[in-house]
Parts: C-alpha cells; sequence; structure tokens
C-alpha cells in the first residue's frame, strides 16, 4: 500500500499553476489598491449611468437649439429664438417666478415642520422609540406617489371632497392647495438630514448653555441652529429641486395653475425644441442653488 501510494502523482489542487500564480498576484495588487476594487466593481455601472445620465442632457440642450417648420417638423438648425422667446414673452417668466415662489414656500412650510419633528425624534423620545418614530417618517415615502396626489385630489375636491363635506370650505384645486400637497409629499426629505444633524449634536452643549443661564430660545438660536444650518441646506435642496420639476401634482390639484413641468409637458409633443429649452431653467436653477448651497457645507449631510 505504501509504494502504491508513493507512485501516485501529487493532487492538482495542491499544485500551483500558472494561473492560480497570476491570481494571487492580481489579488495581492488589489489588496494594496482599494480604488482598483471598487472600479472594478462599480466601474461599468456608474459608467453606463454616466453616459445615460450626461447623454440625454446634452441631447436636451442640442434640441434647445433647434426649431420648428409651420409643419410641426424639427429644423436642425442652430438658433436661439426658443430662449429668445422664454425672455420675451412675459407669461413664461411669469410662470419661471412663480415656480421658484411655490418650491420655496413648500421648503419654508417643510423647514418648520421638520424642526419639532426632528427634535422630538432625537432629543426628547426614548432611544428604543426612535427608530420607529424614523420607520414612521419614512412609511409615507413607501406609498405611490400618484396614490398620495390622488388621495389629495379627493380631499380638495370641490363640490363633494372631503374637506368641504366635512368643514363646508375647501381651498380646491388652486396654487395653495399645490404647495400643500407638495409640502406633504417631500416633508420626510426634510425631516431625516435635520435629525441626522440633531442627532450629531451632543447634549452636553445644550446643557451647558442652559447652565450658563440661557433661555431655550436663546439656545436654539445661538448653539443648535449654527451646528443645524449644513444640515437644513441639504434638505431644502430635496424640497426645492423636488418640487422645481414637478407636475404631476400641478395636473391634479393645480386647476388652471401652471409651473415650469407644466410648460414643458405641455409642449412635448408640439414644439419640442421650446419644451426642452424651457427644461433647461430648472437645471439653471438649481445650479445656482447648488453653488450657494455648498458654501455652508451641507454636501456633507448628503
Amino acid at each position: 500500500m505504501t509504494a502504491v501510494a508513493e507512485e501516485l502523482p501529487p493532487s492538482p489542487d495542491v499544485e500551483e499553476g500558472p494561473r492560480d500564480g497570476w491570481s494571487r498576484r492580481a489579488s495581492r495588487r488589489l489588496e494594496r489598491h482599494p480604488w482598483a476594487r471598487l472600479t472594478m466593481l462599480i466601474g461599468a455601472p456608474a459608467a453606463w449611468l454616466l453616459v445615460a445620465y450626461l447623454g440625454s442632457l446634452v441631447a436636451m440642450l442640442v434640441t434647445s437649439l433647434y426649431t420648428i417648420d409651420d409643419s410641426g417638423l424639427v429644423v436642425e438648425k442652430v438658433s436661439l429664438s426658443n430662449f429668445q422667446q422664454i425672455l420675451t414673452e412675459p407669461v413664461y417668466r411669469t410662470v419661471a417666478f412663480r415656480t421658484v415662489a411655490i418650491a420655496a414656500s413648500v421648503t419654508v412650510i417643510d423647514l418648520l415642520l421638520a424642526l419639532p419633528v426632528s427634535y422630538f425624534v432625537a432629543k426628547v423620545a426614548r432611544a428604543r422609540w426612535r427608530a420607529l418614530l424614523v420607520a414612521l417618517v419614512l412609511v409615507p415615502l413607501w406609498a405611490s406617489y400618484l396614490v398620495k396626489a390622488y388621495a389629495w385630489r379627493a380631499i380638495l375636491g370641490t363640490p363633494g371632497g372631503v374637506l368641504e363635506s366635512t368643514f363646508g370650505r375647501s381651498p380646491g384645486y388652486s396654487t395653495p392647495s399645490v404647495v400643500l400637497v407638495l409640502a406633504y409629499l417631500w416633508l420626510p426629505y426634510m425631516i431625516l438630514p435635520i435629525y441626522a444633524g440633531l442627532e450629531r449634536l451632543p447634549d452636553s452643549l445644550v446643557e451647558a448653555s442652559g447652565d450658563l443661564g440661557a433661555r431655550a430660545v436663546t439656545t436654539f438660536r445661538l448653539v443648535v441652529l449654527p451646528i443645524l444650518i449644513p444640515s437644513i441646506v441639504a434638505g431644502s435642496i430635496f424640497t426645492f429641486s423636488l418640487s422645481l420639476g414637478d407636475y404631476i401634482a400641478v395636473g391634479l390639484v393645480g386647476g388652471s395653475t401652471q409651473m415650469i413641468g407644466s410648460v414643458v409637458y405641455a409642449n412635448f409633443s408640439t414644439n419640442l425644441p421650446f419644451a426642452a429649452a424651457y427644461a433647461t431653467l430648472p437645471i439653471v436653477i438649481m445650479i445656482v442653488y447648488l453653488l450657494g448651497a455648498r458654501r455652508t457645507g451641507a454636501f456633507e449631510n448628503l
């Protein structure tokens, strides 16, 4: 038995062939270069996403420079007539200003609602209940956007809406209804960054302010609020940008109210170059907004 065993060739699993040696050397190199591992892991999906996003954005910008002829066909000739029309006709300027005003109003309302809710969850509620309260804040995000928008349409409608049937009055389908619905839809996006900022705020800092004789309002204004500014700006980026580009809620509860998204949607099938030109407005507005937000350190909370 011993002689037979000695004559058997060594197991191929024990031997290290050229392929095994190459794979081990590559593995050791990847261990020394974590960025190489990350690139190999998400490089292809990230590149595809980048190409798809930038490709569609470039296509939109190029299309905005075209015009249409009398028959409604796109003329692929570079022209700034669409942008000139946006800047010179008052109706399009009015829609743009109204959209910015609605987005700003939604952001302010969500901020006023998110501050007490976030403070209660982060500093008042017991630790064992915080996870449940955060989950409850996230619950509305699990429902479909359209379901929530149609639910508000039933609540605000006249005649026969829930508000009118219960209280005898309802704002109906109007600009205030748009602000109300958008504030409800995007409120979790304001609560979560502020909650994260408050959770990182040491309790000892607030207690020290109280020990020095500062009242609650003074402590909030001089101690808590400056630390929360980046978190507030981070939340406002979500609420402002999402409201700026919305058109579905406007169509359902806005009545005759028009926003930038409404104009883009209305012109998409009839005047594609003009729709593409008008769609650049939210991009320009958000670039300006983000440049201002960058100075506050808000991107660290995203």
